[in-house]
């Protein structure tokens, strides 16, 4: 089974970064979306939304071992439920994204 790469490490951890940007622009702390009032942060991203979707749909604690498909499957079902709950979309960072970071 092939792992996660890096560029899908770094474009999943962007992505916890934009959209705990998105989240909090549209005023959507977690309480609204989970039932806490906290601000949403790229780790309570990862800990509180990715991580316990990745447990439930693979059975897998560490991001580590998730497989490029895994993860785009858990960034579907993220994207779906938030932007359903909340009218919040946002795309998983691309190739270039990842580039222009690096600049």
């Amino acid at each position: 089974m092939k792992t996660r790469t890096s560029q899908q490490n770094r474009a999943m951890h962007l992505y916890f970064d934009h959209l705990a940007d998105e989240l909090n622009l549209a005023g959507m702390d977690m309480k609204k979306v989970i039932q806490v009032d906290i601000p949403w942060t790229p780790y309570n991203i990862k800990e509180f939304l990715w991580r316990p979707i990745q447990r439930s749909m693979f059975g897998k604690i560490s991001t580590t071992k998730l497989s490029t498909k895994d993860i785009d499957k858990i960034y579907d079902t993220i994207n779906r439920v938030i932007s359903e709950r909340t009218g919040v979309h946002v795309a998983f960072p691309s190739v270039e994204e990842l580039r222009e970071e690096i600049c």
